[in-house]
């Protein structure tokens, strides 16, 4: 890659192939040059540091996620909206499980624009269920984090015992949405 041909968007792009060959640990400032072909100090005229490299990434993966969501949902309401929800939230990250495991789950300033967006989209998928205010809240919060752990829990190779891994997310999914069917009142 030229040196003109650098910029913040370039660099993530790079960041990303890294993390999606070798994993999260393995991106540094130093191989996302190697990569660019350029010296590591011609970074810092397109990302501050590692950290901000990793936000970066973190916001393009958040994103992505959003957009599968907002896919997945698209015209569909009630339990339909919910099972695809799951099942395009557990999509992309196996098919992107070290792109995911890069994902910063804090809020942070720089993504909540992303953010924001996916808990919107979360929020509209749970809306034919009449939740609303903090009941909302707390639904939303209970499955991102059904989902956020069986898409990590499978990415890891965590699940080794021998019952079939899709029987096991149709199972986490008709639970899922069968509590939301009886969520109690908050």
């Amino acid at each position: 890659m030229a040196r003109a041909a650098l910029s913040p968007d370039a660099v993530v792009d790079l960041a990303l192939r890294i993390v999606d060959e070798e994993g999260p640990d393995a991106l540094t400032l130093s191989a996302v040059a190697g990569r660019a072909g350029v010296a590591t100090p011609s970074l810092y005229k397109h990302v501050r540091n590692l950290a901000e490299l990793r936000v970066l990434v973190s916001g393009r993966v958040l994103g992505e996620l959003t957009e599968v969501a907002s896919e997945a949902v698209l015209g569909r309401s009630g339990d339909e909206a919910l099972r695809a929800l799951m099942a395009g939230w557990r999509s992309y990250a196996a098919r992107h499980p070290r792109r995911y495991s890069a994902l910063i789950q804090a809020p942070r300033p720089e993504t909540a624009e992303a953010g924001d967006r996916l808990i919107g989209i979360i929020l509209a998928a749970l809306r034919a269920y009449g939740l609303e205010g903090s009941a909302a809240i707390h639904a939303v919060r209970c499955l991102r984090a059904a989902m956020h752990g069986f898409a990590v829990l499978e990415a890891a190779g965590a699940f080794q015992l021998a019952e079939d891994l899709d029987e096991s997310h149709a199972l986490l999914t008709h639970m899922v949405v069968s509590g939301f069917r009886r969520a109690p009142e908050a």
